[in-house]
């Protein structure tokens, strides 16, 4: 994936296509410095991390933009997503999400809301990148209420 990005990159300044340059020198810059700063290597790893962040900034945004009545820059932000969501894998539909929470469960065991922690933690590591994590914890929120 990083070096998809790297292509992407080179083809958006070919081709002069100075929104998906933008926001690929966005998600470049951010990953060089997470490299300089916390010594992350660069990997496919680091690169999801950074995509989604960037996509949860923009979500966020959306949701200050609407508030604004700024329907210009709500586009430019859903366009912005949409470049970044290629550098992510597949993402699941809720119904594999719930089917690996469900699978969850059935191996933590939890008994109440204090266990929110132990089953996060196991959907972390199942689901991270091929969902939004907002979702996966308000469906476990759900289950143990």
């Amino acid at each position: 994936m990083v070096e998809k990005l790297k292509a992407d990159m080179i083809e958006a300044m070919k081709n002069k296509e100075k929104e998906k340059l933008t926001v690929i020198r966005m998600v470049k810059a951010a990953m060089d410095l997470e490299h300089i700063d916390r010594k992350r290597e660069i990997n496919d790893d680091l690169l999801i991390d950074i995509v989604n962040k960037q996509i949860k900034m923009r979500r966020d945004s959306i949701i200050e933009f609407e508030k604004g009545n700024r329907q210009d820059l709500i586009e430019k932000a859903k366009e912005e997503i949409k470049i970044l969501e290629v550098y992510l894998p597949e993402q699941l539909s809720q119904e594999e999400v719930e089917k690996v929470i469900d699978q969850i469960f059935t191996e933590v065991q939890p008994a109440s809301q204090k266990d929110m922690g132990k089953v996060m933690k196991e959907a972390t590591a199942k689901l991270k990148g091929k969902t939004d994590m907002k979702l996966v914890s308000e469906i476990i929120k759900n289950r143990l209420s």
